[in-house]
């Protein structure tokens, strides 16, 4: 900014329109650092406003971005391909745990579902204002090992009655989840859901939370 410099004989009218013009400028930066303070202090009150056991509605989700995430074109452990197209006879299902060490796994790639935020962050997930969970999208061959398997496996490897949360870890991208990718799935997931549900109500354990 330049100081406006009055000639030593210049009156005080002839001083006046440079003054105007320091106040104007002054007056200006001042109005815009009140915006950005109260931009922040939105942004800040958005995010305290996250309560990381409920989830949020789609109206309340955060934007996101139409940029995809990066995804490695193989995976890192056995090589095969992590993004469409795959052979032929393979399926595909979502869950909440890693399994790409089971046989008959065809390849696992870790993301985020079941949210309303186009392409989140892991930021952005953890401000639980995105409605997703961590996830394990699996590729595996159901003639080598059934979905009922996997399911088993998924149902003993976690605590699925603990909501918004697994062990330590507190927020709604815990919480326990299977997304299926056909009809079919989904019946054997719900069927196994009651069965495991059962098992658990006849040792006297809690309800499962596990979003289906």
């Amino acid at each position: 900014m330049r100081w406006a410099r009055p000639s030593p004989h210049s009156s005080s009218s002839s001083m006046a329109p440079a003054w105007k013009c320091l106040f104007l400028h002054a007056g200006i930066i001042i109005i815009i650092l009140i915006v950005m303070q109260l931009g922040l202090r939105v942004t800040v009150a958005q995010l305290n406003m996250a309560n990381e056991s409920v989830l949020p509605t789609k109206e309340r989700s955060l934007k996101g971005r139409e940029e995809k995430m990066f995804v490695a074109a193989k995976h890192a452990a056995n090589k095969n391909p992590t993004v469409e197209p795959f052979p032929d006879g393979l399926e595909i299902i979502m869950f909440e745990r890693r399994f790409w060490r089971i046989l008959g796994v065809f390849s696992t790639q870790v993301g985020y579902a079941g949210g309303f935020t186009p392409n989140p962050t892991y930021h952005d997930v953890c401000s639980s204002l995105t409605g997703h969970t961590e996830v394990v999208r699996m590729v595996f061959f159901p003639k080598n090992f059934s979905l009922e398997k996997l399911l088993k496996v998924f149902w003993k490897s976690h605590d699925p009655t603990q909501g918004m949360a697994q062990g330590n870890d507190h927020g709604t991208q815990y919480r326990s989840a299977i997304y299926t990718y056909s009809p079919e799935q989904q019946e054997l997931a719900m069927r196994s859901k009651h069965m495991y549900q059962e098992a658990l109500t006849k040792k006297g354990l809690g309800e499962i939370t596990t979003e289906i």
